[in-house]
């Protein structure tokens, strides 16, 4: 059985650092419209492609950093070397990140991951409290047996109301069960020292680079933030493959 204390880390190196305030600002200016928002498009409110594309390729460098790309890693989708990569800033109570679950990543896995050209990548942005913690202990105790991505469709499937006071250890556990894990192993991993600094770490990195709320993503060093219409992810996407196919990297 894995260790949950070996769930991937990945330290914000100095060449991150310098570029956080670069980053901040670009995040900053899609963030104060639309963040945790399904409502206008991209194209509409400058809060998708359009609006950051010029700001998204001065982050190339930062972006090289901010990517895991670790083979066996349980919270990513995809290959290793898929030319785009997706890093989401998520987190299970968080009702927007939800619609993104429901509506968009299927489609994305579907047609992007399946065929190669995306890998997705989960970071744990937890911030809506102590029951969002719980949920993301969970969630790598879920990764720790494999199960993390099945974990996730059934937190989203059957989102609870933030801070409802239900999202307890025990309900958590519940869905162990569910999914057929050790619930022995799974209570042992939410709670392990491991597990806590992942999560801490993946926060620490997502407030350094400007994010403040969720769902938050970067795409190829592109931000797109909130809940956009699944038509702004795949022309982020297609977009991003393009100019990795045009750079022949």
């Amino acid at each position: 059985m894995p260790d949950a204390s070996a769930t991937r880390k990945s330290p914000i190196v100095p060449l991150v650092v310098a570029a956080v305030a670069l980053v901040a600002v670009v995040l900053t200016l899609v963030t104060s419209r639309g963040e945790g928002s399904d409502g206008p498009t991209a194209a509409e409110s400058g809060t998708g492609t359009a609006g950051a594309q010029a700001e998204g390729h001065a982050l190339n460098d930062a972006w090289a950093q901010l990517v895991r790309g670790e083979e066996d890693d349980p919270m990513a989708l995809g290959d290793v070397d898929a030319p785009v990569v997706m890093i989401s800033y998520s987190e299970f109570q968080c009702p927007f990140c939800g619609k993104y679950a429901r509506d968009t990543e299927p489609i994305l896995v579907e047609k992007y991951v399946d065929s190669g050209v995306l890998r997705i990548e989960w970071r744990d942005f937890p911030y809506l409290g102590p029951e969002s913690t719980t949920a993301a202990q969970a969630g790598r105790a879920a990764a720790a047996q494999g199960k993390f991505w099945e974990f996730s469709k059934l937190m989203y499937d059957n989102q609870l109301p933030p801070n409802s006071g239900k999202l307890t250890e025990d309900y958590l556990v519940s869905i162990a069960d569910d999914l057929g894990l050790d619930t022995k192993e799974f209570r042992k991993d939410m709670v392990a020292r491991g597990t806590k600094d992942a999560i801490k770490q993946d926060l620490a990195e997502g407030q350094a680079i400007g994010v403040t709320g969720t769902p938050a993503f970067i795409i190829n060093g592109v931000p797109v933030i909130g809940a956009q219409p699944t038509e702004v992810f795949e022309q982020a996407i297609e977009k991003a493959a393009e100019e990795t196919d045009a750079d022949g990297s």
